[in-house]
């Protein structure tokens, strides 16, 4: 094992000791930021952390990006470095996701093997969406443009550095909803003197699944999920109010709107059947994640090159990712890299007992060396 691998360990398992969550990412920006600059890389702070490395003359910079934050679980975990922040956790592995991009920087930085800018971007708030946009906002793509913009997300369930990927969609949208029913409370006894909203509201839960069982294509990926309940009812008191929240899952722009007009349909025209209103609002959070074709067939090169197990056209992730901010600005391609298939590191993300693979370190940061080397490479004159 190298120095620098034993080096990635302790990194990343000391990340995972201190756990934070989005927008509350202070210490490990602040570890970033040191590390980087150790380096020699030019840094630059603001709602991320951006690292700049040049090498010869090219005018092409390519970003390549991590995420930084954690999650609002326990960790149940029995290794020896669980999570020292109470109700807070690494549950999908972003402390590895950071430590990989730095051992990648780091080998850049001591051996740049490339021509051109290569523009690092460390994330906050990735799990709610919203760090992306804030690093946007904060003007990283006209400060730092860049060409072509790369992540990597690990996958629980998959062999051990098995790169995935695929041109086009590659994760789902992400739309909350609620809905909330009006009805009439009423004696529990009495059931006929009101309109019971929890009747209603179930009637609403069930229909729903008819939105992907029976409107939209059989191949669509479309997830509608009903997540929380919630009515002002008492032991003998028949609620007059509910509230429905939940998510939906689209691949498409086109899908996404037509999955708003039938929940919408769906729980104003049964609302209505009761005598009563209902009403629907959404809010996307996530949009989709869409791969160029140029970039991902960079990823198919540099996984090869370096040497991993490739699966080309992947199905696209249920799931939903805040990348998706950036391939829409930058043209980009996400890919995702198996944390192993047992164990802890075979657990789905979001499990308060999983845990990233270190195996994955050296192989990241390997794939991340080979895609700038390839997207960046040497003119003839500088190869020795």
């Amino acid at each position: 094992m190298s120095d620098l691998e034993n080096r990635m360990i302790a990194l990343r398992r000391d990340l995972h000791r201190h756990p934070e969550l989005g927008f509350q990412e202070k210490r490990t920006k602040s570890v970033v930021a040191e590390r980087l600059r150790a380096l020699g890389i030019e840094v630059h702070e603001g709602a991320g952390v951006v690292g700049v490395l040049r090498s010869g003359g090219g005018n092409k910079a390519i970003g390549l990006r991590a995420d930084m934050d954690a999650l609002p679980i326990t960790e149940t975990s029995s290794h020896d470095y669980v999570s020292t922040s109470p109700g807070v956790m690494h549950a999908c592995g972003h402390d590895g996701h950071t430590t990989m991009l730095l051992g990648a920087a780091e080998r850049l930085a001591k051996e740049p093997t490339f021509d051109g800018t290569v523009v690092f971007l460390f994330q906050p708030n990735e799990e709610h969406g919203l760090g992306a946009r804030a690093m946007i906002d904060d003007g990283v793509l006209e400060q730092f443009p860049v060409e072509e913009i790369y992540a990597i997300h690990n996958l629980p369930g998959a062999p051990t550095g098995q790169i995935s990927t695929r041109t086009g969609i590659i994760c789902n949208s992400e739309t909350l909803f609620e809905i909330t029913v009006k009805g009439q409370g009423g004696h529990a006894s009495m059931p006929q003197t009101g309109v019971d909203a929890i009747t209603v509201g179930s009637e609403i839960v069930v229909a729903l699944q008819t939105v992907v069982a029976r409107k939209l294509a059989p191949a669509s990926g479309a997830v509608v999920s009903v997540t929380e309940f919630l009515t002002d009812g008492q032991r003998n008191v028949l609620p007059g109010n509910a509230t429905l929240k939940g998510d939906f899952r689209a691949r498409s722009p086109e899908d996404r709107s037509a999955i708003e007009g039938f929940m919408r349909q769906i729980a104003e025209g049964i609302a209505a059947a009761h005598g009563i209103q209902a009403s629907v609002s959404f809010d996307t959070q996530f949009v989709e994640t869409i791969n160029a074709a140029a970039p991902a067939q960079a990823v198919y090169r540099a996984a090869e090159a370096a040497g991993c197990d490739l699966i080309k056209d992947r199905q696209p992730m249920s799931f939903s990712e805040d990348f998706a901010q950036f391939s829409t600005a930058v043209p980009g391609c996400f890919l995702l890299l198996g944390n192993g298939e047992t164990g802890p590191h075979g657990q789905p993300l979001h499990a308060s007992d999983y845990d990233f693979n270190d195996e994955l370190l050296p192989i990241g940061a390997e794939f991340w060396v080979r895609l700038v080397q390839d997207r960046l490479p040497l003119r003839k004159d500088q190869k020795s």
